[in-house]
């Protein structure tokens, strides 16, 4: 696996990023998965009748990698049954009918933190998880040795084309980062941290340039403008790109001395210290062509798709696909009842010419999806090998490498589902190497 200055040039399309964000009304109702995160499904501790206010605990982290989960509304819990999620995976939910008040739980006040062990458990009380896409409960992530973080990386390389919303973050949240930056730098004792964003966003270049400034007495705090290259904002991409260092295959960040954190993510441990209101909701970027006013809006976590593009103009067309995320990496949502969830950082409403998919025709050995591929594997060879069901191959063509960032897919001349191969092969290869089985 080699790394690479490699990616693409998408279209930008960042149709939100200078508009102000609104705060969308209580939906009637919340639908509220409990597998909002990489890791263990949370457990519900609450029953059908139950009733609940802002920021109740409604289900417990199960297991070291997961996370609590707590009421977007105030009101009655009517369901809990088994949901089927954009990824194919089913898991229950919880369904709160609002009582229209809003009312928050009495027991909301800011943690007392006063150790690195006490910001650890406070954060994993928050229940916030990675909040750019990824859903690493941010917990875990900071359960290490402090003499082993060199560099803290602030991830604000929004790259995925449409999608503003950690753009709003490192403008009008720069507070709530500060508030969270400084308490992490002072228990893990972090002297260095990086910030790195795309040359394209000028706005978030100038704030968190000012944002290092008010942090110099803190710790030293490096704006880093980076290429606007797609995926800027992978994590062991932009490891690479902002120190040098490579997290080869099976290794993880802190092997390399770097914790990598979401801008988002940042800014709402800052908000769970100063006010002890848990991660009750998202800034998402609400776009597409169908969308009558694409905007950055404010949402409960659980509350229906449907609501959401309501509350933006409603559509102005019939969309073709509806997407969590971006349209490099995001997942096609089956239906508007679908919820907002911890980690939905847009939702896309594209019109049939946006989502429309060339012909597929015959690969020609061109090199582009490897030339492109910014770990240097090879689609083209993984998809032959996925088709002969070559196990050997797989593995030795490093597939586990992949990110499914679709820069392969982005690229090839022939249109060659090669980023949905690579997924497929990721799951035969775990599902063989689980058997002990290699053909």
């Amino acid at each position: 696996m080699a790394f690479s200055l490699n990616g693409v040039h998408t279209p930008h399309r960042k149709n939100t990023q200078n508009k102000a964000t609104i705060r969308m009304p209580l939906p009637d109702s919340v639908t509220i998965p409990m597998s909002m995160h990489i890791g263990a499904p949370a457990t519900p501790i609450v029953k059908i009748g139950d009733t609940v206010k802002t920021g109740t605990k409604i289900a417990e982290a199960t297991g070291y990698v997961s996370a609590p989960i707590y009421s977007s509304i105030s009101g009655k819990v009517t369901k809990i049954k088994d949901f089927l999620l954009s990824n194919g995976s089913t898991t229950q939910a919880i369904v709160i009918e609002s009582d229209g008040e809003g009312s928050v739980d009495d027991s909301i006040f800011p943690p007392v933190v006063d150790s690195k062990e006490s910001l650890i458990a406070a954060i994993k009380e928050s229940g916030i998880v990675g909040l750019g896409g990824a859903g690493f409960p941010t917990h875990v992530k900071f359960n290490v040795d402090p003499e082993k973080i060199d560099y803290l990386i602030i991830n604000g390389a929004e790259c995925e084309p449409y999608v503003t919303s950690d753009t709003v973050t490192m403008v009008s949240r720069t507070e709530d980062m500060k508030i969270a930056l400084s308490i992490i730098c002072e228990f893990f004792g972090i002297k260095n941290v990086i910030v790195g964003v795309e040359s394209n966003n000028k706005t978030a270049i100038s704030s968190m340039k000012s944002f290092a400034q008010d942090m110099s007495d803190v710790c030293k705090v490096d704006v880093k403008v980076l290429p606007a290259l797609y995926p800027q904002g992978g994590e062991k991409v932009l490891i690479y790109h902002t120190t040098g260092r490579i997290v080869k295959l099976g290794m993880l960040p802190i092997d390399t001395g770097c914790i990598v954190i979401n801008c988002t993510t940042l800014a709402a441990i800052g908000n769970y210290l100063t006010t002890g209101m848990p991660l009750i909701e998202k800034c998402v970027t609400v776009d597409g062509g169908a969308v009558s006013e694409p905007q950055n809006v404010i949402v409960p976590i659980g509350a229906p798709l449907a609501n959401v593009f309501e509350f933006c103009g409603g559509l102005k067309t019939e969309p073709a696909k509806i997407i969590y995320g971006g349209p490099m990496m995001g997942l096609t949502v089956p239906n508007m009842d679908q919820p907002i969830l911890k980690n939905t950082n847009a939702v896309l409403a594209l019109t049939e010419k946006e989502a429309w998919l060339p012909k597929t025709t015959a690969c020609i050995r061109c090199g582009a999806c490897t030339n492109t591929c910014p770990f240097g594997i090879a689609p083209a060879l993984i998809e032959r090998a996925y088709d002969k069901n070559d196990i050997e191959e797989l593995e030795a063509l490093n597939v586990d490498a992949c990110m499914e960032c679709g820069c392969c897919s982005f690229v090839c001349p022939a249109n060659r589902p090669l980023v949905q191969k690579n997924k497929l092969s990721k799951a035969v290869l775990k599902n063989a190497k689980s058997k002990g089985e290699k053909k």
